[in-house]
């Protein structure tokens, strides 16, 4: 029967765990098989092999092909060691139904056969509510790979592959799956919140999204991260830089202080005076903050007990005015120093450049969001959150491109803390995680994730990829550097999608946070293809090489390469480089040098104005 049988690859003479080896039969003269009319490439790396156990089949994937795979004892003389494979035991099935892991382990002597067509279908064929089309398999386009959308969304993801593997196209196209795929029911109610550091996601996924920037363009919103929203010790380390325990005590006091008037003022639902702390999300001035310290500090006294001001003139809390004070004077007539300031005028001034400067109002100057020198605001963070993930589109694109370098993980971390924050403490809510999860979309997560950045972002990150789960927050990781990301946030991740990687280091890292033994598998990400992906883990039923399906043209991300041959056969067009400057002055690729005069003048049609003419003079 092995002679005849088309499918039959060799037979079983080792197993250790999930391991087993096996010897290739001598039928196999080479490496393609034709099973009714299909071609089959045999002991190809990474294909799957099936093991007949009477009414169910084991299902492994081929690791290691050759001398390398042949058992250490065997002997050489008696043994061909390069006809032998080593396979890792992944799944089985019973009858239509296919699960992974194993409940039984074959015997020495058991067949192995190819994978055919029919097998493969018993595998990624089940078209389950919670499956998601992504791809097709490498190795026979006809079948389409699908992922379990509960287990990508909720024991997190990640997408890895070097520069050019096709990073951006996989999210794009992975996104749009689950909201729209193309052969079924999409995830209209989806909520997708993606962090997009380059803006290149806003064409590519903007007919189902909403978009906020910073330097919004026609059709986008506005971004703004109401500064007051933040834990005071992340806020004060941007407004006020490196201040010693002295110096945070004086702000924080006063910051509490000021929150505490807000709230006397006026009630906010959830929060009682007992309750309030310093970090609460409750609405306060910087402008007031500032005009109050530095008023302490450069405050001069007059008077028997030296307690009463010598202000010349007021300050103003607006425009940023300092108060005018009598200078002090040497002798027993005053004005005199205040001895009680707390020597903090350089973190104040500090303060007052970081207010001055235009280049961070979406986060010290947040529209509506701002309040006044009383802590009133116009509109409230539940407006700010409905905004972000309220809207009837199941995407979310906050555009982070046109943010200073010097504040981006910084405004990262704020975004994050601010939504999960909300999401953790409303967990029993509709609009809670729990009844309406979130998948949280980072990419360049190399660059606030990595070991040594103690930042809020990287804790904020840490905390949903440990606690995640619970609340309904889900995580998926993009990288370009995967050596760089935190491996405790790596090893999270239940499912990876490998691209291309040529880098030994990043390689290394993704084979130690695989949950499968795919060391063989793994070997293969150097010579993958672009937009082709090694995919493992908890979301997919087999580890699996796929083929990522590739979005329309319209919807393609704005990451692809510049066309340096087409663009440098063209003749230099004679454009003046004032829009070059006025594009980096304004910090927008939009910015414009000269702004154009045009005059509009409605266009008549001639003949229509001259048979109106005609008709004039018959009259």
């Amino acid at each position: 029967m092995r002679d005849t049988d088309p499918t039959y690859l060799g037979r079983v003479a080792g197993v250790a765990g999930a391991s087993i080896r096996v010897k290739l039969a001598e039928s196999l003269s080479s490496g393609l098989a034709i099973i009714k009319g299909h071609t089959y490439r045999v002991g190809q790396v990474g294909s799957f092999v099936r093991i007949p156990q009477g009414y169910q089949d084991l299902y492994g994937i081929v690791a290691e092909v050759g001398a390398a795979a042949a058992p250490p004892s065997a002997d050489g003389a008696d043994i061909d060691t390069g006809r032998w494979m080593r396979v890792e035991l992944a799944g089985e099935a019973i009858g239509d139904r296919f699960e992974r892991g194993l409940s039984q382990h074959p015997n020495i002597d058991d067949s192995v056969h190819i994978v055919t067509e029919s097998d493969l279908k018993r595998i990624y064929g089940g078209k389950g509510d919670d499956q998601v089309p992504v791809g097709c398999l490498s190795s026979a386009e006809n079948i389409t790979v699908r992922l379990a959308l509960d287990a990508l969304v909720t024991r997190h993801s990640a997408i890895l592959g070097s520069t050019g593997s096709g990073k951006s196209t996989t999210v794009a196209s992975l996104l749009r799956s689950i909201v729209r795929p193309m052969d079924g029911k999409g995830a209209d109610g989806a909520r997708v919140l993606l962090l997009d550091i380059h803006g290149e996601y806003s064409a590519a996924l903007g007919d189902i999204a909403t978009v906020f920037s910073t330097t919004p363009q026609p059709g986008e919103k506005p971004l703004v991260v109401p500064y007051w929203a933040l834990e005071a010790g992340e806020l004060l380390d941007f407004v006020a830089g490196d201040l010693n325990d002295n110096h945070l005590i004086a702000f924080t006091d006063k910051i509490q202080e000021l929150k505490e008037k807000t709230l006397a003022a006026g009630s906010l639902a959830g929060l009682d005076a007992n309750s309030i702390t310093v970090d609460s999300p409750v609405p306060f001035s910087l402008k007031k903050l500032w005009l109050d310290l530095i008023d302490f500090e450069i405050r001069t006294l007059t008077g028997t007990n030296r307690d009463v001001p010598a202000i010349e003139k007021p300050g103003d809390a607006e425009s940023l005015t300092p108060p005018q004070y009598t200078p002090h004077a040497i002798g027993s007539a005053g004005p005199y120093l205040n001895t009680a300031a707390k020597g903090i005028r350089r973190p104040l001034n500090l303060l007052r450049s970081r207010l001055l400067d235009r280049r961070y109002d979406f986060i010290l100057h947040p529209g509506e969001w701002e309040p006044d020198v009383n802590g009133t605001t116009a509109k409230d963070l539940d407006v700010l959150l409905s905004g972000w993930l309220g809207h009837d589109k199941p995407l979310t694109i906050l555009d982070l491109s046109g943010v200073p370098s010097a504040v981006l993980v910084r405004l990262i971390g704020s975004i994050l803390r601010i939504i999960y924050e909300a999401l953790f403490w409303s967990r029993e809510k509709t609009e809670g995680g729990v009844l309406r999860p979130l998948l949280i979309v980072m990419e360049e997560a190399h660059r606030y994730v990595s070991p040594e950045s103690g930042n809020v972002a990287a804790d904020v990150v840490k905390r949903i990829a440990k606690e995640g789960r619970k609340y309904g927050v889900g995580a998926m990781l993009v990288s370009q550097r995967p050596a760089e990301i935190d491996e405790t946030v790596l090893s999270q991740c239940g499912t990876l999608i490998a691209l291309r990687l040529t880098n030994p280091t990043d390689r290394a890292r993704v084979k130690g946070a695989l949950p499968d033994n795919l060391s063989g598998l793994m070997d293969l990400l150097p010579v993958l293809r672009t937009g082709e992906a090694i995919i493992a883990g908890e979301a997919a039923r087999l580890p699996v090489r796929t083929r990522v399906f590739l979005p329309s043209s319209e919807h393609l991300p704005n990451s692809l390469d510049p066309a340096v041959s087409e663009a440098w056969a063209t003749r230099r067009k004679a454009e003046g480089y004032d829009r070059v400057v006025a594009s980096w002055r304004a910090q927008s690729t939009t910015a414009v040098a000269k702004k154009a005069d045009v005059k509009r003048v409605a266009v008549v049609d001639s003949s229509s104005a001259k048979s109106d003419s005609k008709d004039e003079k018959a009259e």
